[in-house]
C-alpha cells in the first residue's frame, strides 16, 4: 500500500491544472506574436516549460488549443472588469458623486482595455477571424456581453436612486463603453504605443463629461 500512495505535499490535480494554465498562457503570447499559421507547438511547449506531448494531451490539435487560449483569456478579462463595473454598486457609494464615481470605474475599464494582453487578444480576433468567424462568439459570450450586462445593471441602480436620469440600461453601457474605448486604437495604434496615465483620465473625464450630458438626472 505504501508504494501506491502519493508523495506528502503532492497534489497530482493541482499539478494538472498548473501545466494546463501555464499552456494556455504561453500559447496565447505565442499565437499574437507568431499568428496562428506560424506559431508551432513545439514553441508553446518549451515555453510553458512542459514536454510537446503533454499539450497534446491536455488539448489534441492546434485548433483546440488556438480556442481554448482564447476562451482562457476572455475569462481573465471577465473576471478583470466585472471587479471593476462591481465599484459602482449604487449603495456603498452612496456618499460619493456620480461623475467621480464613473470617472474612477472608466479609468480603470480603460487600463484593462488597455493592458498587453487585452492588446494581442483583440490583434488575434483581427487577424483570425476569416479563419476562425465562431472566436467572436467564444469573446462576446465568454467576456464582453457578461460585462456590458453588468454594467447595464448598475447603470439602471443608479438611476432607480436618481443618481442617473430615465434611461434605457443596455444602451447607455453600449453608449459609456463606446465612449471610452472609442478613441482608443487611434491612440494606441492598435497596442503598438503605451497610453501615458494621463491621457487615459483625459479620454475617461471626456467620456463621462458626454455620458452626463447626457444622462444626468
Amino acid at each position: 500500500m505504501a508504494g501506491t500512495s502519493a508523495a506528502p505535499g503532492r497534489n497530482p490535480s493541482r499539478g494538472r491544472i498548473d501545466k494546463r494554465r501555464a499552456i494556455l498562457d504561453a500559447a496565447l503570447t505565442v499565437f499574437a506574436e507568431q499568428g496562428y499559421a506560424q506559431a508551432g507547438v513545439d514553441v508553446i511547449a518549451a515555453k510553458a516549460g512542459v514536454a510537446k506531448p503533454t499539450v497534446y494531451n491536455h488539448f489534441g490539435d492546434k485548433e483546440t488549443l488556438f480556442r481554448e487560449a482564447i476562451a482562457a483569456d476572455a475569462d481573465r478579462a471577465l473576471a478583470e472588469n466585472l471587479a471593476v463595473v462591481e465599484q459602482l454598486r449604487d449603495r456603498d457609494q452612496a456618499h460619493r458623486d456620480v461623475r467621480e464615481m464613473l470617472e474612477q470605474v472608466g479609468h480603470h475599464l480603460l487600463e484593462c482595455y488597455c493592458d498587453d494582453r487585452s492588446w494581442a487578444l483583440r490583434r488575434l480576433l483581427y487577424a483570425e477571424l476569416t479563419r476562425f468567424p465562431e472566436l467572436i462568439d467564444i469573446v462576446r459570450g465568454r467576456a464582453a456581453d457578461r460585462v456590458a450586462e453588468s454594467l447595464a445593471d448598475k447603470l439602471a441602480r443608479l438611476a432607480l436612486g436618481g443618481r442617473l436620469g430615465k434611461l434605457d440600461p443596455a444602451e447607455a453601457a453600449e453608449q459609456f463603453t463606446a465612449l471610452l474605448t472609442g478613441p482608443m486604437e487611434a491612440r494606441a495604434r492598435f497596442g503598438t504605443r503605451r497610453v501615458p496615465d494621463a491621457e487615459l483620465w483625459a479620454v475617461t473625464r471626456a467620456a463621462v463629461h458626454t455620458f452626463l450630458a447626457a444622462h444626468a438626472p
